[in-house]
């Protein structure tokens, strides 16, 4: 059965993902480097040290954060 989250505020479904999932392989799924992505489950930011124990579920809200680099030099 696929998993539904809300993320960044949009539903979004994964059909390869079925429940209950941790975190860490969700961002896996979204095809982001986690040294690059900060994670909020349901309304707490949780460290990347603790994605593998994270378990996520149908309905629960994430924020991903991804960082970029770039400015200026001058």
């Amino acid at each position: 059965m696929p998993l539904t989250l809300v993320l960044n505020g949009q539903p979004r479904t994964f059909d390869t993902l079925s429940q209950p999932v941790s975190l860490d392989l969700v961002v896996v799924e979204l095809g982001l480097k986690g040294d690059r992505v900060a994670v909020e489950h349901n309304g707490v930011i949780v460290p990347r040290s603790a994605w593998a124990q994270t378990s996520v579920t149908a309905d629960d809200r994430l924020e991903v954060v991804h960082f970029v680099g770039g400015g200026s030099q001058s």
